[in-house]
């Protein structure tokens, strides 16, 4: 649904993106990067508000500046509060479904559905400006919903909400990808994105460091050792049986708790290795753990190489 190729932005001689080629489809896709990595210019593009220096972008086979036909298709949650404060939440997004075409009763229709959806359904009737910042969020996402897009952008959405609120909003977000919908993501917040989704686009300093499956983005990782954390009733023995193996780079034992910090190259088939010892009765081992396959371990590896 969405398409760039090749495409730079630039804001006078700071660079906002930078030759990035990238297509995203059905499915949440999560947009990573730190702070003036390229996420917020990138969504911009897609959304119609920038054209890009070089390069093309498209979504649903148009270009999207200056589009209504696109924009009728796109919702878009941005980073930055911008409200009619004296309006309630429910009035806000009515009016905004009211502009986007819709007729009276189908608009109030539209807006208690899904003001329900993102349950302000007790709060929606209060004020804007009395607001918190998990409110806000919840009203932003519930107008960029109203008329029900076929792609859906959120630009920091999970900032404020407490951890209750983030779970429902991920499983709401899931509930929009199960339908078919394009949902793209930007969020800093590591952990959140992991329960989120497996298919991330990764920027640092407007390029393009990775875009796909954590898993497929790991495994090209693997030219950077692998640490892994052993716990074993025999770390010496262990020791000793890891030392012949091919895969290792390097071994500390922790004998006061009874466990071993390696580095490893070429993981599964050290895995494999170690699994057949467990089996055989060659080694004992009570507790496993690799902290570098997550999320967070992967961003720090493409940031920092």
């Amino acid at each position: 649904m969405i398409e760039l190729r090749s495409v730079s932005k630039w804001y006078g001689e700071v660079i906002g993106l930078n030759d990035v080629t990238v297509s995203i489809g059905p499915g949440v896709t999560a947009l990573l990067g730190m702070n003036g990595a390229g996420k917020s210019t990138l969504m911009k593009l897609v959304t119609g508000q920038l054209q890009p220096t070089t390069g093309e972008v498209t979504v649903f086979g148009e270009a999207p500046f200056a589009n209504p036909t696109v924009y009728r298709r796109l919702g878009y949650c941005p980073e930055v509060d911008q409200f009619y404060e004296q309006m309630t939440g429910r009035e806000f997004v009515r009016h905004l479904a009211r502009l986007a075409g819709y007729p009276a009763a189908e608009a109030t229709e539209r807006t208690n559905r899904v003001i329900a959806a993102v349950g302000m359904s007790d709060r929606a009737d209060k004020r804007l400006a009395g607001f918190s910042k998990g409110m806000r969020q919840r009203i932003k996402l519930a107008q960029a919903m109203v008329h029900d897009p076929d792609a859906i952008l959120l630009d920091e959405p999970l900032n404020g909400l407490d951890p209750v609120a983030r779970r429902e909003f991920i499983e709401l977000l899931a509930g929009l990808a199960a339908q078919g919908k394009t949902v793209l993501v930007s969020s800093h917040i590591l952990f959140e994105v992991e329960q989120m989704t497996r298919s991330i686009l990764l920027l640092n300093r407007g390029r393009l460091l990775a875009a796909g499956d954590l898993s497929t983005i790991r495994e090209i990782l693997d030219k950077y050792p692998h640490r892994v954390r052993i716990e074993s009733p025999q770390p010496r023995q262990l020791a000793e049986w890891a030392v012949g193996r091919s895969h290792l780079l390097s071994i500390r034992i922790d004998e006061d708790r009874d466990r071993l910090d390696l580095e490893i190259r070429e993981p599964d088939a050290f895995y494999r290795e170690l699994s057949d010892a467990i089996r055989s009765g060659e080694v004992s081992i009570t507790a496993f753990h690799s902290p570098d396959n997550n999320l967070e371990s992967i961003f720090h590896y493409l940031v920092q190489a």
